[in-house]
C-alpha cells in the first residue's frame, strides 16, 4: 500500500496544482466570489490530504499497521466526496448542471477526512507490524 498512496498522493496534488491553475486563470473570470472561494477550498483540501498520503507512504516504509492503510483509504475517499463534490457544485451554475444532489456528499467526504486522522492517532500508539528477521551466527 505504500506505493499506492505516494502514487495517489502524487496523482491527487498534481490535479490540485492543475485545477488550482485552472481556477486561477479561467474560473476567476465565470465565477462569483463565493463560488470561486468554494473551488479553492476544493483545491486547498485535496492538497492537505495528497500530502497525507505522502506522508502515509513514507511512513509505511518504516512503520507497518493496518490501521495506517485504512487512513490512507479513508483520506482517497474524503478527497473524491469532499474535494470533487465541491469542485462540481462550484461550477454547475457555470455549465448549467443540474448537480444538487451532489450537496450532501461535501459533509460526508469531510467525515472521511476526520476518521482518516483519528485512525492515524489511533495507529500512532499501535506496535509496529513489520516482522523483523534476526540474524544469528552459526559456528
Amino acid at each position: 500500500m505504500r506505493k499506492s498512496f505516494i502514487r495517489s498522493g502524487s496523482f491527487f496534488a498534481m490535479f490540485a496544482v492543475i485545477f488550482g491553475a485552472f481556477g486561477a486563470h479561467t474560473l476567476e473570470q465565470v465565477l462569483n466570489a463565493e463560488q470561486l472561494s468554494t473551488f479553492e477550498t476544493a483545491v486547498r483540501y485535496q492538497f492537505y490530504h495528497s500530502f497525507a498520503l505522502l506522508f502515509l507512504g513514507l511512513w509505511l516504509y518504516f512503520r507497518k499497521t493496518k490501521m495506517m492503510e485504512y487512513a490512507g483509504l479513508a483520506f482517497i475517499i474524503g478527497i473524491i466526496l469532499f474535494s470533487g463534490s465541491l469542485y462540481v457544485l462550484s461550477v454547475k451554475d457555470w455549465l448549467n448542471l443540474q448537480v444538487n444532489w451532489l450537496g450532501p456528499l461535501t459533509p460526508l467526504g469531510g467525515t472521511f477526512f476526520i476518521v482518516g486522522w483519528c485512525i492515524i492517532l489511533y495507529a500512532s500508539f499501535q506496535e509496529n507490524g513489520r516482522v523483523h528477521r534476526t540474524e544469528t551466527k552459526e559456528g
